[in-house]
């Protein structure tokens, strides 16, 4: 029992704060009808979770390998486009699948790799110039082959084939299958030939640029090449079934294709991730300042990349009709009525609220922050990871490959960005700058909380998303001016402005966040 006024002697400051910030949100809801806060209450963990999603990335990544992850709104931004792709225009993932695997097999041959970078010489001119031997012949033979490729896709220049009018049509139920993509005067065994062996001269450069890891043991066997023998025969197996494939995703219910295309969102931004890590981040762990221009290049790049597949114009991707509907029986009584008549919005405590906005996203966000939280505590790669940063040599004496368990650590952030932005795109439409609002939101969340604080990015989150909907809410109806006739209405720059003043407040009293931790 002495223990407890030991802890809240530690924690006062802390505990004092929390308070305040309790009795400041206690002191907005008494200013609003009940209907006016549970709304707002429940559109602030919504936005709140979103961002929860992005900062709880960035939070593991930095807290556990010391990397400022600046791409990590566009990751976030890609997440979203993944997932349009794949719940608007399947056909497009489809096609995309061989070429994709196959570009990819060549990098699953390390151990050959290593076993042959060993044998060519590692000093003079012939050390600068072998990666690029290798790698700049891949390149252009990639790029070559792959505008061979059978490729459905839509136009940027006709409106009536771009992304907007997909997503119109999507949204109104018309889901027509566009016609198929077929090989011209290219061999498809010249064109998936060219992709294996340029995979292969990329892969093997970029093993000769990082020397320091050719001189770890590898044994080679036959299981060496099971990974590219799998991905190779993959590849062939989708292209074989790509017609029925794609039919069958077309004709699938939407919430099942929503299920798809969250899903395909999530893995590719872990794929994304894990090659990051893997080809750039892992050579500039001890250079923190090329880290952050690394990755600020890479923001922008993705960026461009993002404008040039899909174009600059914002659209909407259509919720599943399980959460679109408005008919009979909408706005439901009951979250189980709503989603029985697959109901758009729902009545609860006298107020209207959208079921996939203030239900769906929030759960799907407390899902998230309690499977990782038991990831990291409750399992043995947890255990590797948190021991893995306090001490790497040691661990790695134990038999455990470190430099691949950072790559899952930094696999699975840009995982839960991504993911979270295929929830945020039928919730507040795509465009190319919604990555940047919702790394912003990330930071400030981030900062508040505490920056290697897995629990204080989600308090952080929450407090952010929370405020945010509370001084737009306040910009509606007012904020009686007491013992004067003045009703102040927050104009919408003070939005952003008012996370700002609360993160410089908190810093000022709490230097490392509500949760940080001393460094």
């Amino acid at each position: 029992m002495g223990q407890i006024p030991t802890l809240v002697r530690k924690n006062l400051v802390l505990l004092l704060t929390l308070a305040v910030i309790l009795a400041l949100f206690i002191a907005a809801a008494s200013g609003m009808s009940r209907q006016d806060f549970v709304i707002t209450l429940l559109r602030g963990l919504a936005v709140g979770m979103l961002t929860f999603l992005v900062a709880s990335g960035f939070s593991l990544i930095f807290g556990l390998l010391d990397v400022l992850n600046l791409a990590h709104g566009t990751l976030f931004m890609i997440g979203a486009y993944i997932g349009w792709t794949m719940y608007v225009r399947p056909d497009t993932v489809v096609d995309v699948l061989t070429p994709l695997a196959l570009i990819v097999s060549g990098f699953t041959l390390r151990d050959v790799w290593v076993m042959i970078a060993r044998r060519i010489p590692s000093s003079g001119v012939w050390k600068r110039l072998a990666p690029w031997m290798a790698i700049i012949p891949g390149a252009l033979i990639g790029f070559g082959v792959l505008r061979t490729c059978p490729i459905a896709f839509w136009s940027l220049e006709n409106y009536a084939e771009s992304p907007v009018t997909f997503s119109f049509l999507a949204g109104q139920g018309q889901r027509v299958i566009p016609a198929p993509a077929a090989f011209d005067d290219a061999s498809p065994l010249i064109t998936f030939g060219g992709l294996i062996l340029a995979s292969m001269l990329v892969a093997f450069g970029l093993t000769l640029l990082g020397r320091s890891d050719t001189h770890a043991e590898s044994q080679l066997t036959w299981r060496s090449f099971g990974p590219f023998a799998s991905l190779i025969a993959a590849g062939l197996i989708v292209f074989a079934v790509n017609d029925p494939l794609t039919a069958w995703l077309f004709a699938l219910d939407t919430g099942w294709l929503f299920l798809i295309a969250v899903l395909t969102a999530a893995l590719s931004g872990m794929g994304l991730g894990a090659l990051m890590e893997a080809t750039l981040i892992r050579p500039l762990y001890v250079r923190p300042i090329y880290q952050l221009m690394l990755t600020l290049g890479l923001s922008a790049i993705g960026i461009e990349m993002v404008r040039a597949i899909w174009g600059r114009p914002e659209f909407t991707m259509p919720k599943p009709a399980l959460f679109a509907g408005s008919g009979e029986g909408c706005p439901a009584e009951s979250l189980w009525l709503a989603l029985q008549n697959g109901c758009a919005t729902m009545v609860f405590q006298g107020g209207r609220i959208r079921v996939y906005n203030e239900i769906v996203v929030p759960l799907v966000g407390l899902v998230v922050l309690i499977a990782v939280w038991l990831l990291l505590k409750r399992t043995r790669l947890g255990m590797i990871i948190r021991a893995g940063v306090q001490d790497r040599q040691m661990v790695e004496a134990l038999g455990i490959n470190v430099r691949r368990v950072f790559t899952m650590v930094f696999a699975l952030g840009v995982g839960l960005a991504a993911l979270g932005g295929v929830l945020a795109a039928p919730a507040i439409g795509l465009s190319n700058t919604m990555g940047e609002s919702f790394l912003l939101n990330a930071l400030i969340a981030l900062a508040i909380g505490g920056l290697t604080s897995y629990p204080g990015a989600a308090i952080g989150s929450l407090l952010v998303g929370m405020l945010q909907q509370f001084i737009i809410k306040y910009g509606q109806i007012g904020i009686a001016i007491p013992f004067t006739e003045i009703v102040f209405k927050p104009s919408p720059p003070l939005v952003p402005a008012s996370t700002l003043l609360l993160m410089v407040i908190i810093l000022l009293i709490l230097p490392n966040g509500l949760l940080g931790r001393k460094e």
